[in-house]
């Protein structure tokens, strides 16, 4: 079918539902172009292993650009909309030159950043851990700190605040943060073995548990490995403000770190906050049962950065690869002339790592803990990469650990 005939589809972003729907999508029916600022897909549940080595860092991303042969892609990151043009107006992420491209069929896939909650000094001291550049700009940070924890006539209070490691938030990203800090330490202990029982780790969650995705006997389960593994689990507490060298609560106690995690929650992107259309009171876009944002005929968002009206859905990589995968399919069967029904969305339950080669799987009905979930998490995760590239360097990653260890380099 000739491009000028083919209905012109824009995506915006490369999470995983738009690389769902770019790689479902009928590449004869559709023109198709993304737009996004990075140009890869990043299967963002390992990433928590990157932060330490058990994992290294390309081993988990995927060129976009590999998901269809035909399309055209920009590295750019989308400034507005414009409905009634039928067009999007995009800023280069190199470059900075501006440019606008007109579509037919408009998805947003933008996904959300990371929630501050308006919380002092989160932004200028906090790390976060949703890209690979903040993957590995914890990396360097863990090793630094263990570095100058090393240096020659350093005060013993200085070397506690910089070997104390603090996770601010309990959901599955923190816990499994704190589970590979924790393994990393076993490696570690080679090497400065002059500190090394200075560290301390400690996670602080605003409620009065952690994992609330999980059933409440995993959750359990999970705060008494954490204990045994001298891994500080502090609920009801909440951060006030960082600053440059401590934490201070709102209980008014002060906390030194080395370093932070912030890992509390997402928001709505600047991109997102500022579209005319329709938002649930998280500022997520409203969609119909079909994906399509509320008021419009021809633009659909899906991920984090959307909800369909009346629904609850959790905000994960399975929602939003479910929804792209489901899409995709039904602008197919538009294509085809064929009928087109709701999304319906299944729980397939939930994974989390929590360290020393033990796991969590909660699905429904069926709870499981242990080493026998861990290996069933590693299996799951490895079906679940998008190339046989990135599972065979997943397996030799890990193979790669269990021999040698973890890598110390700074670099």
């Amino acid at each position: 079918m000739d491009s000028s005939t083919r209905t012109r589809i824009a995506i915006l972003g490369s999470g995983f539902g738009a690389f769902s729907f770019l790689k479902q999508l009928d590449p004869e029916a559709f023109d198709v172009v993304l737009i996004s600022p990075r140009n890869h897909f990043l299967f963002t549940p390992l990433l928590p292993s990157t932060t330490v080595g058990t994992i290294e860092f390309r081993s988990i991303i995927e060129p976009v650009r590999t998901a269809q042969p035909n399309i055209r892609f920009y590295l750019a990151e989308c400034e507005g909309i414009d409905p009634a043009g039928s067009a999007i107006h995009c800023k280069g992420s190199l470059d900075g030159r501006r440019f606008s491209l007109p579509y037919d069929t408009l998805l947003v896939a933008v996904g959300a950043e990371n929630n501050t909650y308006g919380i002092p000094g989160v932004e200028k001291y906090a790390l976060f851990l949703k890209e690979i550049a903040d993957a590995r700009t914890i990396r360097q940070r863990i090793i630094a700190c263990f570095e100058e924890a090393c240096a020659p006539g350093l005060a013993e209070d200085e070397r506690a605040r910089l070997l104390h490691f603090v996770i601010v938030g309990g959901g599955p990203t923190g816990i499994e943060f704190a589970a590979e800090l924790n393994d990393f330490l076993k490696d570690l202990r080679r090497s400065y073995t002059t500190v090394i029982n200075d560290v301390r780790i400690t996670l602080l969650e605003a409620s009065d548990a952690i994992l609330h995705v999980f059933d409440q006997k995993l959750r359990e389960y999970t705060a008494q490995r954490f204990h045994r593994k001298r891994i500080k689990v502090r609920t009801a507490s909440r951060v006030k403000e960082i600053r440059e060298r401590d934490i201070l609560l709102q209980n008014g106690e002060s906390l030194p770190y080395g370093l932070v995690l912030w890992s509390t929650g997402i928001g709505p992107r600047p991109l997102v906050r500022a579209l005319p259309f329709a938002k649930d009171r998280a500022g997520r876009l409203l969609t119909d049962e079909y994906l399509r944002v509320k008021g419009t005929s021809h633009v659909f968002a899906i991920g984090d950065c959307a909800i369909i009206e009346g629904k609850a859905f959790p905000a994960t990589a399975q929602v939003a690869q479910r929804e792209g995968l489901y899409l995709a399919r039904t602008l197919n069967r538009r294509a085809r002339g064929r009928p087109e029904k709701p999304f319906q969305y299944v729980h397939m339950g939930m994974l989390a790592y929590i360290g020393g080669h033990r796991a969590l799987a909660d699905f429904r009905g069926v709870q499981s803990k242990g080493f026998g979930a861990w290996i069933f998490w590693r299996s799951a995760y490895i079906t679940k990469l998008v190339s046989f590239k990135n599972k065979l360097l997943v397996i030799f990653d890990w193979l790669k650990t269990a021999i040698f260890g973890r890598d110390i380099s700074r670099f």
